[in-house]
């Protein structure tokens, strides 16, 4: 499998962490205000902050993509694994997006749409040069496999 930029991990952070650095804050400051329980919530925020600090990375190191003769397969996840198939001939289009943080690190995301509404077909942090190529040759394979249905 080709695996995804080490770079989607920074930007899940920024996306993520600062989020839970406000409800922090805010937990602390209504600890200080109205007393002994809210501290149970900032114990809680920061929990989830450590959790977080650990999962992303896990999650952007299993999120991998490869491209074989048929079909294009994308995999997700450790404990809750998943494979995507997608055949070539069942892609109707393909999306490349970019928000402002991936843009800052070079990264663009693949979503390929197909006849099937609940296909979870996306590849996300892929270096843009990464992700224009393989948007160019999916298209190129999927308008093969269609010309002959």
């Amino acid at each position: 499998m080709n695996r995804v930029s080490p770079k989607l991990t920074t930007a899940r952070y920024l996306a993520t962490l600062p989020w839970i650095l406000i409800l922090a804050v805010a937990a602390v400051i209504a600890g200080i205000v109205w007393g002994k329980w809210w501290w149970l919530a900032t114990a809680a925020v920061a929990i989830l902050f450590v959790w977080l600090l650990w999962l992303i990375p896990t999650q952007v190191k299993r999120i991998g993509w490869r491209e074989t003769d048929d079909e294009l397969l994308i995999e997700k996840g450790k404990i809750f694994h998943s494979l995507t198939v997608v055949p070539y001939g069942r892609i109707q289009f393909v999306d490349v997006s970019s928000g402002p943080v991936e843009r800052k690190l070079g990264l663009k995301t693949i979503e390929l749409h197909t006849a099937s509404s609940s296909s979870d077909a996306t590849v996300p942090g892929l270096p843009a040069d990464t992700a224009d190529e393989l948007r160019a040759r999916l298209a190129d394979k999927a308008r093969e496999r269609m010309s002959g249905l």
